[in-house]
């Protein structure tokens, strides 16, 4: 402080002689005495400060690397009232304390067990609780404020001090692992709700594409309704009642093919396309069976046409009196209500409940038409043998020489489908369940429905309808596999299916845009299984004129429905 005297006396010595001398100007004479106060205030402060407060507030913490030194709080001025104090102390390490024990929680909230961050935040935790407790510092609080001990209060200041830096920094560099967790929080969150919007979205989509795949087209509608009409209208002129029957029509030495359908459109393409690709049309007689609803429209788009001098045989399911619900199995369990209403029910939650099966869901895969190629050589007794076609297909090429073709013994042609682990008999049946797995390979080859060569004399040796209808029976409750015909289909020529040449069928135009055009001009049957049939506005483009080419657009009504357009 002396020094400092010393040092003013001789800067005001000096202003007096640059005043007497008239050096010093007007501005600087007015800033003098704030100067003169600046450094008295400066030189207070500086004699006043105690070492040791400085040094107790800034030392390195026994906890943690960093620097030296913290902003000075006004709470550990010397001159502060202890008891303020002391609460003021006490409230800080309590804050902290809570401030680890949240970022503990929240870090074993985000799974981080077997982080250090965890077991760091929990041990601070735990230190703050202990030391908070000491009986020593528990003492100052017993005590009242005028009896507080100042030098205990110093050393407790110390060591809060200590741990909330220590706190701090951990803190700030656990704050981007904390980010970072938070954000893959977030990112989980977001990704869940974006697979539960996925898996809504794909629902309604494959329900809106059922509903397109199975709708009739209003053209199609139409020509039904046309047709039927000129049945109505000329009873006599295409009845077949009390005619006999040809005799081309139960020639066994004739080209058999046999038709289900209800679609009349669909059923010509098939017979117009096999007449077409045939030098003698003659000997090829078509067994077209539909419902009765369908009856009158499909006898008069076949009776309207020669097709080339082939015979044609156009009749009802139910001209068929022996499929009856007391032999068929699938027209018995359509009596059942839980399957009426496994079907029926109209509500949407069950419309969409089963996204994978949907298409099970379908009534057409227990309608009597589609089993109907079970019942073959009762239906037709006096044949050898019988081609099947959907009627989702077009025939490229003369299919006579399928009866060429040595069975071998076997009861069905048809051409395999497999490729490495794809489309094997566990794909299509439960083989968890024991008759299955006891039965059955899982990897066994399957095969396609569409078009199918019977041997009908190897199937009556073998008894092929007696074992669909066994594992039908079975199947009642849908355990042994998902409802459709080539499960049971599978089931039923296990061992009795001989594989053709992959020529002879191609399957996949109606749901693979990628089929390579050489393999479906070199096919004799092109097939368009799938949900993209060719006469609905969702065919595959590329596709659909192989289908259209055979479609009678000569036919008035085929014009007045203004079909395919």
């Amino acid at each position: 402080m002396n020094w400092s005297l010393f040092r003013m006396s001789i800067w005001t010595d000096r202003l007096r002689r640059r005043r007497s001398r008239g050096i010093i100007g007007f501005r600087f004479a007015a800033v003098l005495p704030l100067a003169i106060f600046v450094f008295l205030a400066l030189s207070f402060l500086s004699t006043s400060a105690d070492p040791a407060d400085v040094v107790n507030g800034y030392t390195s913490s026994a906890y943690g690397s960093g620097s030296n030194f913290h902003r000075r709080s006004i709470l550990v001025s010397k001159s502060d009232p202890l008891k303020p104090r002391l609460d003021q102390i006490w409230k800080q390490a309590d804050d902290h304390k809570s401030l680890v024990s949240a970022y503990a929680s929240y870090a074993r909230k985000l799974k981080l067990e077997n982080s250090k961050l965890v077991r760091v935040f929990a041990e601070l935790s735990r230190d703050f609780t202990e030391f908070l407790t000491k009986p020593v510092y528990r003492a100052l609080f017993d005590t009242d404020a005028n009896s507080i001990d100042e030098p205990v209060l110093k050393i407790l200041e110390k060591e809060v001090k200590e741990r909330i830096k220590y706190t701090r920094q951990v803190t700030a560099e656990a704050k981007e692992s904390f980010d970072n967790q938070l954000k893959i929080h977030k990112l989980k969150d977001t990704i869940f709700a974006l697979n539960e919007q996925l898996t809504k979205a794909k629902k309604q989509g494959a329900f809106s594409s059922l509903i397109a795949a199975k709708s009739i087209p209003k053209s199609l509608h139409c020509l039904a309704l046309r047709l039927m009409e000129e049945r109505i209208a000329h009873p006599d002129k295409y009845s077949d009642v009390g005619n006999p029957p040809k005799p081309e029509i139960e020639d066994p030495n004739l080209y058999h093919y046999a038709i289900f359908s209800d679609n009349v459109v669909a059923a010509s393409v098939v017979v117009n396309s096999a007449v077409k690709n045939t030098e003698e049309p003659s000997k090829h007689v078509f067994h077209v069976v539909t419902d009765k609803m369908n009856l009158g429209a499909m006898q008069v788009m076949f009776k309207m046409r020669d097709y080339g001098g082939a015979h044609i045989e156009v009749k009802a399911v139910e001209d068929y009196t022996f499929l009856n619900s007391s032999y068929v199995p699938v027209l018995k369990q359509l009596e059942s209500a839980k399957l009426q209403q496994f079907y029926f029910d109209n509500r949407i939650e069950n419309a969409t409940k089963d996204t994978s099966n949907m298409k099970f869901r379908n009534p057409k895969y227990l309608s009597i038409l589609n089993h109907l190629r079970f019942y073959l050589p009762e239906m037709y007794p006096k044949l050898h043998k019988i081609l099947f076609l959907d009627d989702d297909i077009v025939v490229q090429k003369d299919l006579t020489g399928l009866w060429k073709i040595d069975m071998d013994g076997k009861v069905n042609g048809a051409v395999e489908t497999c490729f490495g682990s794809f489309h094997r008999y566990a794909q299509y049946m439960n083989f968890s369940h024991p008759l299955i797995k006891a039965k059955f390979s899982p990897k066994a080859c399957a095969w396609a429905y569409g078009m199918n060569f019977f041997d009908l004399d190897a199937w009556r040796r073998e008894k092929c309808t007696e074992e669909y209808h066994y594992w039908q029976n079975l199947n009642e409750n849908r355990t042994l596999w998902k409802l459709g015909t080539l499960p049971p289909g599978l089931i039923t020529y296990y061992s009795t299916t001989k594989p053709l040449d992959k020529s002879w069928h191609v399957l996949g135009l109606g749901y693979n845009p990628n089929i390579n055009m050489d393999e479906i001009n070199n096919a004799a049957v092109v097939h368009f299984n799938g949900n993209m049939k060719p006469w609905l506005d969702i065919a595959i483009p590329q596709f659909r004129s192989l289908w259209t080419k055979f479609v009678d657009y000569e036919n008035k009504y085929v014009q007045a429905c203004n079909f395919g357009l």
